[in-house]
């Protein structure tokens, strides 16, 4: 690997759902809400996904008229609320960014998510510099804004960042794109799907996890 001399990844910033959380067990209780069986309903979403459709088309496939905020509320009235907790982050996660952050490194998190998820983020007491969620931002990837709104937070120029994320449409090209560096992370349905040949000529780095993350960025800032 190559790059110019003097430009040092400065700042990580990393996607929440399948990076950092494992949305698994999510999944899992919305298909338990609307009366599916978990694999049929995992097994629909790769299918939804592999033919370039999102999760809500997924919702619409088995409840037609599915309406996002109100079955929310719904849930939330049967004490069944949507979201993330301790047990959902993946176990490389804090290891990873306590990793570099010892290397004096800004560390940050942004992802699309509900404005909801800024206190179960919180809850995690994870050792990020920010923590920034679409919803609260007003700004959801892939626009270019999301991204120079991370550069800004961190105040280091784009191509000093790295964003790291599962998926390439949202993630990894649009980051690249705005100048920054990117690692794509294959897990989740979206890391798996979206694996081809333009992975590795996209992303910096190639990832299967977390954990070696902060050697990786060791070695790339010491020109290895």
């Amino acid at each position: 690997m190559s790059r110019e001399v003097g430009r040092p990844i400065q700042a990580v910033f990393f996607d929440i759902g399948e990076t950092l959380i494992n949305e698994g067990e999510i999944y899992g209780r919305w298909a338990d809400w609307l009366g599916v069986p978990r694999h049929t309903f995992l097994a629909k979403l790769g299918a939804v996904l592999a033919s370039g459709g999102s999760y809500m088309d997924l919702f619409e496939y088995f409840r037609p008229g599915f309406d996002l905020a109100k079955e929310e509320k719904a849930r939330a009235e049967a004490g069944v609320p949507n979201g993330f907790g301790p047990d959902d982050l993946y176990p490389d996660a804090r290891g990873c960014l306590a990793g570099l952050r010892a290397q004096g490194l800004f560390v940050g998190v942004a992802g699309n998510q509900p404005a909801e998820a800024a206190a179960q983020f919180a809850a995690l007491d994870l050792d990020a510099d920010v923590v920034g969620i679409s919803d609260v931002w007003g700004i959801s990837k892939p626009d270019p804004e999301f991204f120079e709104r991370c550069a800004q937070l961190a105040d280091v120029l784009p191509d000093r960042v790295l964003y790291v994320g599962d998926r390439l449409d949202n993630d990894v090209r649009p980051a690249a794109g705005f100048g920054m560096l990117t690692a794509f992370l294959r897990r989740g349905p979206w890391g798996h799907i979206q694996d081809d040949a333009e992975a590795p000529a996209l992303a910096t780095f190639v990832l299967d996890d977390l954990a070696g993350l902060p050697d990786l960025v060791a070695a790339y800032n010491a020109g290895e």
